[in-house]
């Protein structure tokens, strides 16, 4: 009984090696050890390790990158999971999985349920469709998470940047048509420790399969979320030139990028909640948390 944890070095991967350690034994690699954009390197990860959960926290992120490096993105989002499901599925394991709201359109207000239609519209977001779908093909015993605006102590992040940017300058423009939840990696890492406690425990006949999503609650836009990370810093004593007033909305077609950002990023965690008695708390405490210890 162990689990093969895959990315251990980005946000999520490095709250899984907290979280999962009192499952069971966890071996944890990085690019180094297995390389996602090469498949015989994610064989052999898997051969030799023979674990009865495989925990992919790697992925290919440079959203805007992606545009010009599809292959690369392809390679690793796309290509990847499909070949960690196949060999799972020789060995009976399973494959936990994270995805994005950028399958969607981003269109509209009304939180994405699981059953909605995808349309990325981004070679970022159809990468991780392509994901989906070739994990999803090559194995039943999937749990595929999809989040959003991730947000951890370890790692870059829009926090930090935040942080940096608002000691440096003494205004800044955030963009505030987009909405979301920003969602702890710590979150995520408890959460997927808990989902996937059942299937180590010789439940996995009745274990409930397939794509779930998991965010924190609540919502925000981009320009709320900077503010509130300034106005804890400020209350926090840190000596920053911006003050949460000096936080200037803009809209998206002021802040042009290469790739599409989607307007609505929310998304709807009923079917997570229900399937696995969960509660996900408001995206501040999270975000508060990390402040806490990175402040």
């Amino acid at each position: 009984m162990s689990i093969l944890l895959i990315g251990k070095n980005g946000q999520v991967g490095f709250e899984l090696q907290r979280s999962l350690a009192p499952l069971g034994p966890v071996v944890a690699l990085g690019s180094a050890e297995c390389n996602l954009s090469q498949p015989e390197s994610i064989r052999q990860a898997v051969r030799r390790h023979r674990p009865t959960i495989i925990v992919n926290a790697g992925a290919y992120t440079a959203v805007d990158r992606a545009e010009t490096e599809r292959d690369l993105a392809f390679a690793i989002n796309g290509t990847a999971p499909g070949i960690l499901g196949a060999e799972a599925s020789a060995i009976g394991a399973l494959v936990v999985h994270y995805s994005t709201d950028y399958v969607f359109d981003g269109h509209g207000t009304r939180p994405y349920r699981e059953t909605d239609p995808t349309a990325p519209q981004s070679a970022y977001g159809r990468s991780k469709l392509e994901g989906e779908v070739q994990l999803a093909a090559a194995t039943p015993r999937h749990l595929i998470l999809r989040t959003s605006w991730v947000v951890g102590v370890h790692g870059t992040n829009f926090a930090k940047t935040m942080l940096r940017l608002a000691a440096e300058r003494d205004e800044l423009h955030v963009v505030d048509d987009q909405i979301g939840a920003p969602t702890s990696a710590s979150l995520i890492a408890d959460c997927t420790a808990h989902m996937i406690r059942p299937f180590l425990g010789h439940e996995r006949q009745a274990f409930p399969s397939g794509i779930y999503h998991l965010a924190a609650g609540g919502e925000t836009s981009w320009h709320g979320y900077a503010r509130h990370i300034i106005a804890r810093a400020r209350q926090a004593g840190q000596p920053l030139r911006v003050s949460p007033d000096r936080v200037i909305p803009i809209r998206s077609t002021d802040y042009p990028t290469q790739a599409r950002r989607p307007h609505n990023s929310r998304l709807d965690t009923t079917r997570l909640r229900e399937a696995f008695g969960l509660t996900l708390p408001d995206w501040r405490e999270g975000l508060d948390h990390i402040l806490q210890q990175i402040l």
